[in-house]
Order: structure tokens, then C-alpha cells, then sequence
């Protein structure tokens, strides 16, 4: 009876692993352009000296960093599904 549950959920951890591990690809290149578009931001508003121009490398840095916390989270989600994973298939060979 524990057997099938475990498996279901061993099925389900490692689908969302799948997924969580795809999302990551995804928002760690999204987080180089950012990056990259930061810097180019933060040079321009440096040889500009405008406003505007500060602005608009206040906001991309907002955004890179935006960036960069998601991937965080995401990196910690996926550590919590390798752990939860772990225990599932350690129930299974117990």
C-alpha cells in the first residue's frame, strides 16, 4: 500500500525536478542579458550624467537583481526536490 504512494510521489518530485531544472536554464539566461544590459545601463547614464539616464540604470539593475533572486529560489527549490527525491527513493529500498 505505501509502495504505489511512494512511487506517485517519487513520479511527481521528479517531474517537478524536470521542470524546476528546464526553468533554471531559462532564467539563467535571462539573467545574462540583464546583467549585460545593467552594465551597458550603468556606462551610459555614467558618460551621460542625466537623469534619465541614471534612471533607466537604476531600473535595469532593479531588474537584474529581480532576476537574480528568482534564480535563488529557484535553486533552492530545486535542492528541497533532490532532498525530497532522496527520501522517497530511500523509502523505496528500505
Amino acid at each position: 500500500m505505501v509502495r504505489p504512494a511512494t512511487d506517485r510521489s517519487l513520479s511527481d518530485a521528479h517531474r517537478r525536478l524536470v521542470k524546476a531544472r528546464e526553468d533554471l536554464l531559462v532564467i539563467e539566461e535571462q539573467l545574462c542579458v540583464l546583467g549585460e544590459d545593467a552594465d551597458e545601463a550603468r556606462v551610459r547614464a555614467l558618460v551621460s550624467d542625466t537623469t534619465e539616464a541614471k534612471a533607466d540604470a537604476a531600473e535595469t539593475r532593479r531588474h537584474a537583481d529581480a532576476a537574480s533572486r528568482a534564480r535563488a529560489a529557484l535553486v533552492d527549490r530545486i535542492k528541497d526536490l533532490e532532498r525530497l527525491r532522496d527520501d522517497l527513493l530511500e523509502r523505496l529500498v528500505t
